[in-house]
């Protein structure tokens, strides 16, 4: 089908997805005062495969953007973190629960859909159910056909559309048998009697390690459950239907859960990229955002935190990079990238690997646990209260380290 070049809307930026990377980066060209459009091929509201944890760094950035969590029905405010050990043992660590959120669960579905209409409701433009199919490069422009849309003529286009991105296959740069590395299995479930209605479960199963199962509390008995692997670890993608049935009839499981919890629908599974430090973060006007540059955390999985910064970051860089120096935008992007996340990449790539072994990863909790001071510390280091390579970032450091108040500090959401 040929582009009717004619008939193209002009924009300063064209955001293909409408995830947390997508929308923070349309959310922070807004403000500024550019015109930015964002595309995705999903209609709103549509879940996503997720663990629906959001940490304080997260909770920070959403802050930021003006987000409001009351839009999200379900959305859970957690103040400790239970830990259990391979030993058997379990650990709370509480987080602060008066200066503000440190750590929340909200579905995807929710949220997601919750991000979309905050954005419409300020002003940008969002176009769901519309997928993008193909981006012709000008020296000066981008030219992008949408499906059942008019092509869009941008300036620059940040590609948050996933860790299979249309936009970067459209260029050419695909990475040929790229399968993430992590792998996640979720399942929803109610009415759940046990501990885990209102506790947030973190279990490191001797078999998982250095992957883990979790129990993430929802609203009205209702709970996020669901285990990651590490892709290369003992067990494969293909075992993780047959190792579902056989946590879920753990006794410390069975526990935590309730004997009456129902689990609702099928599971889900997911693919996580974890690579920021080898991915293409960009090329000539086009910026990679969320999963489309591999931003998840290599130590947990987690991603959503990371989406959100990369999606101000690439923004960011457009702002300074202007619209004629695109070599400049690269830049700015690649060294803001580099200066807020590889170093926590690789501290957390480190760190999973001693995980490995049951001897350390017991030791380190057992660490963890010894006094109040370190549990916690420790609590608000994995909830990304302070970057997690922080003793090796001299740049971050600032006068109230670990002592800075959480998300949404002056609502009435605690």
């Amino acid at each position: 089908m040929s582009i009717s070049y004619d008939k193209a809307s002009n924009y300063d930026v064209l955001v293909v997805g409408a995830g947390p990377a997508g929308i923070a980066a349309a959310l922070s060209l807004q403000s500024a005062g550019r015109k930015v459009v964002v595309v995705d091929k999903a209609q709103f509201p549509r879940d996503k495969c997720c663990g629906d944890g959001l940490t304080t760094g997260a909770l920070r950035i959403l802050e930021e953007l003006g987000f409001d969590p009351s839009t999200v029905p379900s959305w859970r405010v957690s103040h400790d973190v239970w830990l259990r050990s391979p030993s058997g043992r379990e650990l709370s660590m509480p987080l602060p629960n008066h200066c503000g959120q440190f750590a929340a669960i909200a579905p995807r579905l929710e949220l997601d859909n919750a991000l979309v209409e905050h954005a419409r409701n300020i002003g940008v433009e969002v176009l769901d159910g519309l997928g993008f199919h193909l981006l012709t490069e000008h020296p000066e422009h981008l030219v992008a056909q949408i499906e059942n849309h008019d092509p869009v003529q941008c300036n620059y286009l940040i590609a948050a559309d996933g860790m299979w991105s249309p936009v970067r296959k459209s260029l050419g740069l695909t990475s040929a048998g790229y399968l993430g590395e992590w792998h996640a299995f979720r399942q929803y479930a109610s009415n759940v009697s046990g501990p885990a209605r209102d506790r947030l479960y973190v279990f490191f199963e001797p078999d998982l390690l250095p992957g883990y199962a979790w129990s993430f509390p929802l609203t009205e008995g209702r709970v996020n459950f669901g285990f990651g692997i590490l892709r290369g670890g003992k067990y494969t993608v293909s075992d993780m239907k047959q190792i579902w049935p056989t946590l879920l009839a753990r006794d410390h499981i069975r526990k935590a859960l309730g004997e009456e919890a129902i689990f609702e629908d099928r599971h889900t599974s997911w693919p996580i990229p974890a690579r920021i430090t080898k991915a293409t973060l960009g090329a000539g006007r086009v910026l990679f955002a969320g999963d489309a540059a591999c931003v998840s955390d290599p130590l947990t999985g987690e991603g959503i935190g990371q989406a959100l910064l990369s999606g101000q970051l690439a923004a960011r860089a457009i702002l300074e990079g202007g619209t004629q120096s695109p070599a400049k935008t690269q830049s700015v992007y690649r060294r803001s990238m580099g200066r807020h996340l590889f170093a926590d990449h690789r501290m957390s790539a480190t760190l999973g690997y001693v995980m490995r072994s049951q001897l350390c990863a017991r030791s380190g909790l057992r660490l963890a646990d010894m006094t109040l001071w370190t549990r916690k510390h420790f609590a608000r280091w994995m909830f990304e209260d302070e970057p997690r390579a922080a003793l090796f970032t001299p740049h971050r450091w600032h006068r109230n380290f670990l002592r800075r108040a959480g998300a949404y500090s002056n609502s009435q959401q605690n």
